[in-house]
């Protein structure tokens, strides 16, 4: 895998919009990068949102200091770090099954089977820490070599083969001096569900994509777990918003990138097919997208922020916020695995439910708690 991939990567990063580097990212377990985007403004997304004449009857409740200091710890402690653990825990277990199973010839049937259900989990669990778009994983890179999505050119696919048939007995060091387009998981998805059996080759490169998976993801929680108070500006409360404008802001980027690039583009819904659908060659892309709208769900319904929001009894935004996250989920478990197979009217409908969800978070949640759309904003409601 050696031929050419600088030169893929840089062609499929720039149809990502984002200039990815295709050497090994910075260490995570080193001091802090706090991505400072999505705390300033855009003229545009603001434009937008005030386009809704809703948005002048919200009335912005008053979040003392210590307040704002408690819920980000909150939200630190109890939803970044843990959603990043587990995302590590999943990937330890998807290595140890390949372990268990390796030691045969070839790896089929219910042995398959049992690693590529782990995967899923792992998908799943990465899924809802991608709602954490800042801070290590972000300012490192990371976060590509975790999850090259959306992969519009197909790349992942014969770089992993390629990698494989180059080096059958693949090794960390190996495998560390390759961009990408072959770690993580879509590359571990391309080795378990493209074959009906793994081979040597193949089992050498699940262990060794899974272990480093695991190591990336465990430099991330520690990281978070060294600086969370610097990454979510914790201290500065009694000075900005800062955290807040972080946190609501990812949140808000999670559901637009959703939409745009795991719905719309992928599906055709509002102009020519681009990419393909998270999961795609697993067949399981409503599990991706149930797993992002349930980490949200549990992030908008927290009990901390709910009890924020009720202190001013004319805002009914974490009401509607429910709804509206309880409509998408319903819609979602009624449709089929693969989100491709769904006839286009219910597409449309899980695109326009997810719309009201991005509506609702810019248009009242966040003028309800002081804060401003960031210019990351990638939504063209």
């Amino acid at each position: 895998m050696k031929i050419n991939h600088a030169l893929a990567m840089a062609l499929s990063a720039i149809s990502a919009g984002i200039l990815i580097s295709c050497v090994k990212p910075a260490d995570e377990s080193k001091a802090p990068e706090v991505d400072s985007q999505v705390t300033q403004d855009s003229a545009t997304s603001t434009a937008t949102a005030e386009k809704d004449n809703s948005t002048d009857k919200i009335t912005a409740v008053d979040i003392s200091d210590d307040t704002e200091k408690t819920y980000l710890t909150h939200v630190a402690n109890d939803i970044v770090i843990p959603a990043y653990a587990d995302a590590a825990k999943q990937s330890d277990l998807l290595h140890e099954l390949a372990q268990k199973h390796c030691q045969q010839a070839q790896v089929s049937g219910d042995a398959l089977k049992e690693l590529r259900e782990q995967w899923l989990v792992l998908a799943q669990a990465w899924a809802g820490a991608e709602m954490i778009n800042f801070g290590p994983a972000t300012a490192s890179m990371s976060n590509l070599y975790i999850n090259y999505y959306p992969d519009e050119r197909g790349l992942v696919h014969g770089g992993v083969a390629d990698l494989i048939a180059a080096n059958p007995k693949l090794t960390a060091e190996q495998l560390a001096n390759e961009s990408a387009i072959v770690q993580g998981i879509p590359g571990l998805e391309e080795a378990l569900y493209a074959n009906d059996s793994l081979d040597a080759g193949q089992c050498a490169y699940v262990l060794t994509a899974s272990s480093a998976l695991s190591t990336r993801l465990k430099d991330i929680e520690k990281n978070w777990q060294q600086n969370a108070t610097d990454l979510l500006a914790i201290d500065k409360t009694a000075k900005s918003d800062q955290g807040l404008n972080q946190w609501f802001n990812s949140l808000l980027s999670l559901v637009e990138t959703m939409k745009s690039n795991a719905i719309d583009q992928p599906l055709g819904l509002t102009g020519k097919k681009k990419g393909h659908l998270p999961a795609a060659t697993a067949g399981q892309s409503r599990a991706i997208i149930n797993a992002k709208l349930a980490t949200l769900n549990k992030a908008m319904t927290d009990p901390v922020l709910t009890a924020i929001l009720g202190s001013n009894n004319e805002n009914a935004v974490a009401d509607n916020l429910s709804t509206a996250l309880a409509d998408a989920t319903t819609l979602l478990a009624q449709m089929p695995e693969d989100l491709a197979t769904a006839d286009k009217a219910t597409q449309q409908e899980l695109y326009d439910k997810l719309t009201t969800i991005t509506r609702i978070i810019k248009r009242q949640l966040i003028p309800t708690l002081g804060i401003r759309v960031g210019f990351n904003s990638t939504d063209g409601d």
